[in-house]
């Protein structure tokens, strides 16, 4: 049984602070480091489970129908091909993670181009390939002219939680100063290195599926529901992920696929998606076009602020990228439009890319800070500053705690925003464009506020302090790079006093108690204090043993010290382990404020004047989200995000094909990446706090916030290197050209 642990009140003792082994906070490396980089980790699709065959998928060449006939002989004579399974169970849209059931279609149903059909299994991989390409089908498509594809024209459908309040009309008409500006974002895939890929196995009464998935805890019940077998029967494990990003949090084909077909046929299936079927069928994020109204008063103070979107989604799917979610609290404004509007297109499902809706909400948002500012005539800096509310401007809620200030601050300084201003405040107007040139490239610089909600979520974890005085944490929580093994393995290590060998965690296995699932950046947040509760349990049922009081005892290097004495774990232990399991549960401390993580950016751009091409020179970013539990993961996820920045500022779009709906770059050769050198030297600081709020290990979210505005501080210092104002994302070199020659003629 689990002891439920409820967060209701704020974690104010700093308690961590005065831990004695010294091993959270620390830049340690990584437990599952050497496995990985030695090639010795196995992946999903890389078990060593003996015998197995191999499936491939088979999708549709048509974006809405139904497939009327599959003719199974057709293949079934072809060398090694096994079996073909048209199951309709796997003719199903990916799921997003949140919920206990994947989403429903009716048998043959046929909703976007590229969505799995059947599974063709056969001995080995190249046979399965070669009859997929041939299994011969029926459907009857929809006239191509009949199915909304675009966006900008389809039916659209208002989504829940939008904000009206007082008349913006209005204070845009009486704004000293103000914008009103149309952005535009393209589509996302999460390209994650790791294929989506799955080996299931049916032993008759339990099917055990390795799997490339981050949320263990929803794709249970997605995958158990979809293959109509209670949970308690199926086993998932995902030791080891590649990479996700938002893509890997449901249940997906390949998934669903091998295992039904590990049931049908009594044998090991394993079906990798190839990377076109990855673009194709897995989750994007939509694109938007969004609008963005501004209006500040004389003091520079917003009294206006109007944030709209358009997104897109397959028809049926409820969620719609929550763009203007960071706007509704970073900045004020009394008189307020705030709404999100989902167009019904046929593509490929829309759902949580890696910083749903702060990604490309915010590059808009701070673009047009930016713009606004020049308006003004005063730094960029300062109009954020001016503007930092004292409360949640929508609902009122206290904040937690908030390093927006500081981080603009110390980042500016560490960057050389301005390298003569020593008060902090930026009064002498914005820099102007086209200042400096090196040959034929402008230079210039921009920045970007930063924000990203911080979520926590309910967690279980057990630990065993075993006799021989080392430690077990089990959790089904994943660790899909980010850096799970570490912050698990220093929490139970600084709360039961051992170095970090001495700490076994064991993750990924639905066996284990359920965890968060490595989203919406409140894995370590939310799994950490789950640990860190369930050590605390520990070193009660320690200071009993020892009849001490707990807030007495220190743990360090094996050994226990309290006022009257010291003694080693292994001899308080006198051979039994001691085993807890506790269920944290967010309360009243995290929902009663508005909680978040905040940060700043800057970049420094080289535009060369005859090509358009953009080169990202440097970039600093400064980051506040409580407790930093690891430097070294924190700081590395920091720089992932800012390279997505580069590529969401600069490369990365999907691109449909208008007449048939089909995505036109589905792999890494034509959805363009940043690579090793677009990006420059990054600078990361970390402005550490404590939020009593945040968590019971005062932590927030780290993961995602390196995406959030970054893009929009490339496109300010795109501004001031050469003139031209871009709206469209990403800024590619025929954009810029078009802008440059618009400006010189």
């Amino acid at each position: 049984m689990s002891d439920v642990r409820v967060f209701d009140e704020p974690a104010t003792d700093n308690r961590l602070d005065d831990m004695k082994q010294g091993v959270l906070g620390k830049p340690l490396d990584r437990p599952d480091g050497p496995v990985k980089v030695a090639g010795a980790a196995p992946y999903a699709a890389e078990y060593d489970l003996g015998e197995c065959v191999e499936g491939v998928l088979v999708t549709a060449p048509f974006a809405r129908g139904q497939i009327t006939a599959i003719d199974k002989a057709s293949v079934l004579d072809m060398p090694g091909v096994i079996a073909v399974l048209d199951d309709p169970r796997m003719i199903t849209r990916p799921a997003q993670g949140t919920a206990g059931e994947a989403p429903k279609q009716k048998p043959g149903q046929v909703d976007y181009f590229g969505q799995p059909i059947a599974l063709v299994v056969a001995e080995t991989f190249e046979q399965a390939r070669d009859a997929a390409k041939h299994l011969a089908f029926e459907y009857d498509a929809d006239d191509n002219s009949e199915i909304p594809f675009d966006p900008a024209t389809a039916e659209t459908e208002e989504s829940d939680g939008a904000t009206r309040k007082g008349d913006l009309a209005k204070a845009m008409s009486d704004a000293a100063h103000s914008v009103d500006l149309i952005f535009t974002t393209e589509g996302h895939n999460s390209a994650a290195m790791e294929p989506h890929a799955a080996m299931a196995e049916w032993d008759g009464q339990k099917l055990t599926v390795h799997a490339a998935l981050q949320m263990l805890n929803y794709n249970h019940g997605e995958l158990a529901d979809a293959v109509g077998l209670p949970t308690e029967q199926v086993r998932i494990l995902a030791r080891y992920v590649g990479g996700g990003f938002g893509s890997k949090l449901g249940v997906s084909p390949e998934t669903v696929a091998a295992s039904l077909a590990a049931m049908e046929l009594g044998r090991t299936v394993r079906v990798v998606m190839s990377r076109q079927q990855v673009f194709q069928d897995v989750v994007r994020r939509s694109e938007t076009k969004q609008r963005l109204r501004l209006a500040a008063g004389a003091d520079g103070r917003l009294i206006g602020l109007g944030h709209e979107a358009r997104t897109s989604n397959l028809p049926g799917e409820g969620s719609a990228e929550p763009v203007v979610q960071a706007t509704a609290y970073l900045y004020p404004g009394e008189n307020r439009v705030l709404a999100v509007e989902n167009a019904t297109v046929h593509r490929m499902t829309a759902g949580s890319v890696r910083a749903p809706g702060e990604a490309v909400g915010m590059q808009c948002l701070e673009a047009a800070m930016d713009e606004l500012a020049e308006a003004m005539d005063i730094d960029p800096i300062e109009l954020r500053l001016r503007n930092i509310p004292d409360e949640h401007p929508g609902d009122g809620k206290p904040y937690s705690s908030r390093r927006y200030a500081e981080c603009m601050r110390e980042g500016a300084k560490a960057f050389g925003w301005d390298s003569g201003n020593t008060s902090g405040v930026w009064t002498d107007g914005p820099r102007k464009p086209r200042q400096q040139r090196e040959g034929d490239w402008w230079i210039g610089t921009g920045m970007a506020g930063a924000t990203r909600i911080h979520l926590v979520g309910r967690a279980e974890a057990r630990v065993t302090l075993k006799a021989d005085g080392t430690a077990l944490v089990e959790t089904d929580m994943t660790d899909i790079g980010t850096g799970t093994y570490a912050i698990l393995n220093q929490m139970a290590g600084e709360m039961l006093g051992l170095p970090a060998e001495k700490v076994l965690v064991d993750l990924g296995d639905t066996d284990h108690p359920y965890g968060p699932g490595s989203g919406g950046s409140w894995g370590a947040s939310s799994s950490g204090s789950a640990v860190y509760q369930t050590c605390d349990m520990i070193r009660d049922d320690i200071a009993r043993k020892v009849n001490a009081d707990a807030a007495t005892l220190e743990f360090k290097d094996g050994m226990v010290r309290w006022p009257e004495g010291e003694k080693s774990l292994v001899d308080i232990m006198g051979g039994e382990d001691i085993v807890h399991q506790v269920r944290f549960k967010p309360g009243k401390a995290f929902e009663d404020y508005a909680t978040a993580s905040y940060g700043a950016f800057f970049a420094e751009v080289a535009v060369n004047r005859w090509t358009g091409e953009t080169r990202v020179r440097r970039m600093t970013g400064a980051f506040g989200f409580g407790r930093v539990l690891n430097p070294k993961t924190a700081r590395s996820q920091c720089i992932g995000g800012m390279v997505w920045c580069i590529g969401s500022a600069l490369t990365e779009a999907l691109h449909f094909d208008p007449v048939d709906g089909h995505l036109v770059n589905c792999d890494l050769a034509e959805y363009h990446v940043p690579v090793h050198r677009d990006v420059p030297h990054m600078d990361v600081l970390l402005v550490e706090e404590r939020d009593a709020h945040g968590s019971p290990i005062q932590a927030k979210g780290a993961g995602e916030l390196g995406l959030c505005g970054g893009a929009g501080a490339i496109a300010n210092a795109i501004y001031n290197a050469c003139g031209v104002r871009m709206h469209d994302f990403p800024m590619t070199p025929d954009r810029v050209m078009a802008g440059l020659e618009k400006l010189e003629s």
